[in-house]
């Protein structure tokens, strides 16, 4: 390594997959007690993805892998580790990632699944940036894939509206670059295991007499969520001796318009620093994230150099920040 610089991880590919089939807010107005108004008026989303039978997490991790490795011209067989963050595995073992790992033919890697909820994406990030910076690996896919429609009761209108399904992967590769100038700066998690019974799903394959339905105190979440929220910004910005105003995008969990507005506010953004996606594709939990930052890097939002701060909280509670300089 050169004298001055320093080994970080460099976010150089990013791709996504979202289900063929799009349901807007009239379609589920037909399912359940709702409308367009009252849910986009709620929750800023007109539509959601649901995926087909053969749309399973692995399945849309894979071809979202496949095409955040063509972005960065990598091989799959240079690929060290795959780590998949979701709430909807293909199977309760072996993890999903194994599965995308075949289905890539990334056979030099090793892989698990990472479950934080809608903060998945976040925590997978750190625990890549820390393998990296340990030297451990060069070449890491961090995925985000879900298929909440198959958790979701579509008889409580006030959570089955607000859920889809998609995955998104970026590939961070080891670089030696001087300080600060790129790569995952710092990341920052959180939770509290205190706040649980908010936002969880009723069993699973250790519980079979629940339901395995999602279920979720909205009102209590939303109390907590731009506080918590707030506070690890404000730690990561604090981290890197940074403010608001070295911010050019935030990009945060895609959950609820309002939730995205009050943050954004806080920091003192502009309406158009802020990448929204909600009103496209719902919560996609631990995919929404970095289904966000696909569409704003494709559509040439964020450009290379740009301070990308990144934000999300689920159930456990789980929360964390990223700040990434692309």
């Amino acid at each position: 390594m050169s004298e001055g610089l320093i080994r970080r991880s460099v976010l150089t590919g990013v791709g996504h997959y979202l289900p063929e089939k799009i349901t807007s807010n009239a379609e589920m107005a037909l399912r359940v007690d709702t409308s367009d108004d009252w849910i986009t008026e709620r929750t800023g989303i007109k539509q959601r993805h649901f995926a087909g039978s053969h749309e399973t997490a692995a399945f849309m991790g894979a071809a979202a892998a496949r095409e955040a490795l063509a972005k960065a011209g990598v091989d799959p067989l240079a690929v060290n580790a795959i780590i998949l963050a979701t709430s909807t595995p293909d199977q309760a073992f072996p993890a999903t990632a194994v599965h995308v790992q075949a289905a890539i033919g990334a056979h030099n890697a090793f892989g698990f699944d990472l479950a934080a909820a809608c903060s998945g994406f976040i925590y997978g990030l750190s625990v890549a940036d820390g393998l990296i910076r340990a030297g451990q690996a060069d070449n890491i896919l961090v995925i985000g894939s879900e298929v909440y429609s198959r958790i979701l009761n579509f008889e409580d209108r006030g959570t089955c509206v607000l859920f889809g399904d998609g995955a998104a992967a970026v590939l961070l590769q080891a670089r030696d670059v001087a300080p600060g100038s790129k790569g995952v700066l710092s990341t920052h998690l959180h939770s509290d295991g205190r706040l649980a019974d908010m936002l969880y799903v009723d069993g699973a394959v250790g519980q079979p007499e629940k339901s395995g339905k999602l279920v979720m105190n909205g009102r209590e979440v939303f109390r907590h969520a731009v506080t918590l929220l707030s506070s690890a910004v404000n730690e990561a910005l604090t981290a890197n001796g940074l403010t608001n105003k070295d911010i050019d995008w935030l990009v945060p969990h895609q959950a609820n318009r309002r939730i995205i507005d009050s943050v954004g506010k806080k920091l003192g953004l502009t309406e158009a620093q802020v990448v929204v996606t909600v009103d496209q594709h719902a919560n996609t939990s631990a995919a929404s994230i970095p289904l966000a930052l696909y569409q704003a890097m494709s559509d040439g939002r964020i450009l290379p150099g740009q301070l990308v701060l990144l934000e999300a909280l689920g159930g456990g509670l789980t929360w964390g920040s990223a700040l990434i300089r692309l």
